[in-house]
């Protein structure tokens, strides 16, 4: 299980460095296309988070699996705005959006944290419920390529490097194999706090696909997009219907 959850992390954070790679070589990309991967992976995340994540982590808890979601959902929010003064997650290529490096390492600290959650939720998604996992990577994954993206594309607005802009998508790579890494701490630990830790990947999921992703859908001209969300939940159900039949 621990040698899956790995290569299952570094498949999400070779995305993430694919979506910097292609912002280090070709510093413009289709608008339509990244719009399109995050309204899929928006619909794939939030019919994921209501229909197994938390009922799932119910279940393992009980009702204060709540207060551990509110907890995971809080803690996104802290690191990706209170903190950080100015964050879309969406492509960065309007030179008003970041006009100085210092938001941009501010930028890059929020989506850290945000990269670092995406490894846990697999992590202990596929530990709580292999089907589960499995279903988290698919959401995950889905948004690692514009992720990587936007934070080349930050970098180049801000004037770094382009070898800056490579790296910075490394590191978000790094923190999302960081958060794959914590199987060998939720290994050695009881159900219950296995259950907890599930609850606030759960809370951080919801987050991301309501608070960063459906915003950066609405602000769109094209109006395909916001219909692509439906297109991310029915995929969800295809999915999980065909990975069941597989796992189970």
């Amino acid at each position: 299980m621990t040698s899956q959850i790995l290569l299952f992390g570094m498949i999400a954070a070779f995305a993430e460095v694919l979506g910097g790679a292609i912002i280090y070589f070709k510093s413009s990309w289709p608008r339509r296309a990244q719009e399109i991967l995050l309204a899929l992976g928006a619909g794939f995340i939030l019919a994921l988070v209501f229909l197994k994540l938390i009922p799932a982590s119910i279940e393992a808890v009980g009702e204060t699996a709540s207060l551990y979601f509110i907890l995971g959902f809080a803690m996104i929010h802290f690191f990706e705005h209170a903190i950080v003064g100015h964050l879309h997650f969406g492509e960065e290529t309007h030179p008003e959006a970041m006009v100085s490096k210092l938001a941009s390492l501010s930028a890059f600290s929020g989506l850290f944290i945000h990269a670092f959650f995406d490894g846990v939720s697999i992590s202990v998604g596929m530990q709580f419920d292999f089907l589960i996992g499995l279903l988290v990577f698919c959401a995950v994954l889905l948004h690692k390529l514009p992720e990587g993206m936007t934070i080349g594309s930050i970098m180049v607005a801000s004037g770094f490097s382009r070898k800056i802009v490579l790296y910075s998508s490394i590191g978000l790579g790094v923190a999302t194999m960081l958060g794959a890494g914590t199987v060998f701490i939720f290994n050695r630990v009881g159900p219950e706090v296995t259950g907890i830790a599930f609850a606030i990947s759960a809370g951080a999921a919801v987050y991301v696909g309501a608070s960063d992703l459906i915003p950066e859908i609405n602000r769109s001209e094209n109006r395909i997009p916001p219909l692509v969300v439906f297109v991310g939940m029915v995929l969800f159900y295809i999915s999980e219907r065909l990975l069941e039949g597989l796992v189970r």
